[in-house]
């Protein structure tokens, strides 16, 4: 069987990495000397661990709908787990409002998709960047910085130097789905591979572990969409 992969090269990248994301694309992140042909050996090297990554329950292949829609009055849009609607009104507001529903005024309706992903990266850093440092307490671990970011295929991420980066689009997503999200970023802190260690952590702190999994599985799609 051919193994698809795309080859992303860097100067200043100094090991060779592979990476499967959630569309189960196989991403190969190399050094800019390194040649096709050594690419090619190290992946069928880790052919079994790739197939069992794109096999994971998380990931998925198409998206069922078209990412993303038009904004119109009568359409809605997604924030914490719930879809409201959205309305296009030529009075009243100055920028995005939300009472249950989304207002837009109509001033801003060329770029109201533009408009409206700066709200949620508003309301990311509003409500993410708190919560991670409330776990961060009760888990009794030091994060260097916190960080909101446009990255479609990841939730979160840590690096090495303690900072943690959280995806905007999870504030699409119910709260014990971003709560986690943070705690699953924080237990790398702690224990930085999937391990059982790992996981119990996770769980012990975040309960709904389970369901929350289940809810990304299910929805991911749709919190990728453009809006």
């Amino acid at each position: 069987m051919v193994l698809e992969y795309t080859i992303q090269r860097s100067a200043k990248r100094r090991k060779l990495t592979i990476t499967v994301e959630r569309d189960r694309s196989v991403v190969v992140h190399a050094p800019e000397g390194i040649s096709d042909e050594k690419i090619r050996q190290v992946v069928d090297s880790k052919r079994q661990w790739i197939y069992e990554k794109t096999g994971h329950p998380q990931k998925y292949r198409n998206l069922p709908h078209p990412p993303g829609k038009e904004l119109v009055s009568g359409e809605s849009a997604l924030y914490l787990g719930r879809q409201y609607r959205i309305e296009v009104v030529n009075s009243g507001v100055a920028a995005v409002h939300f009472a249950q529903r989304f207002f837009i005024p109509e001033t801003q309706e060329v770029k109201r998709t533009e408009v409206l992903r700066e709200w949620y990266v508003g309301k990311a850093k509003e409500k993410i960047v708190p919560r991670v440092k409330g776990h961060a307490r009760e888990l009794g671990v030091s994060v260097a910085g916190i960080r909101i970011v446009d990255n479609r295929y990841r939730w979160g991420s840590c690096t090495m130097k303690n900072n943690v980066n959280f995806n905007w689009r999870l504030i699409k997503a119910p709260m014990f789905v971003i709560d986690y999200v943070i705690i699953h970023e924080l237990a790398h802190l702690i224990e930085s591979n999937h391990t059982s260690r790992f996981w119990n952590i996770v769980r012990a702190q975040a309960p709904t572990m389970e369901k929350a999994k289940a809810w990304l599985k299910e929805n991911g799609q749709l919190l990728e969409q453009e809006i």
